[in-house]
């Protein structure tokens, strides 16, 4: 079953904290990562750009409103993901509490309907 990882956080701490070189992952993400690789658990992941490089759409009465950054206002914004292979939620649940994003921000746990 495939479970996605919604890694929620305050950008203003993960943005200060990001190394100078941006594709180089920190030694945490680096074990957990290959922790997910080695149990065949990983699928794919990766971060996001922060939120204001983000753009908002939506259609409403049959206009395009085009939105500069996110469209909620809240203090943790969503900075990346991981789609994982898991047997249940519990297995899940165990993988996202190792997650290094959990010792400042918080992840969402959420299984992902198949088609």
């Amino acid at each position: 079953m495939q479970f996605m990882l919604l890694i929620h956080g305050d950008e203003r701490i993960t943005n200060v904290a990001t190394p100078p070189d941006a594709t180089v992952m920190s030694p945490a993400y680096t074990a957990y990562n290959a922790a997910l690789s080695k149990a065949g658990a990983m699928i794919a992941g990766s971060r996001l750009r922060p939120t204001s490089d983000a753009t908002s759409i939506r259609v409403r009465n049959g206009k395009t409103e085009v939105l500069n950054g996110p469209y909620a206002e809240t203090k943790e914004q969503f900075g990346g993901y991981y789609l994982i292979e898991a047997p249940d939620m519990n297995a899940a649940m165990d993988w996202a509490s190792k997650c290094p994003a959990t010792q400042t921000g918080t992840i969402e746990v959420r299984p992902v309907v198949a088609m």
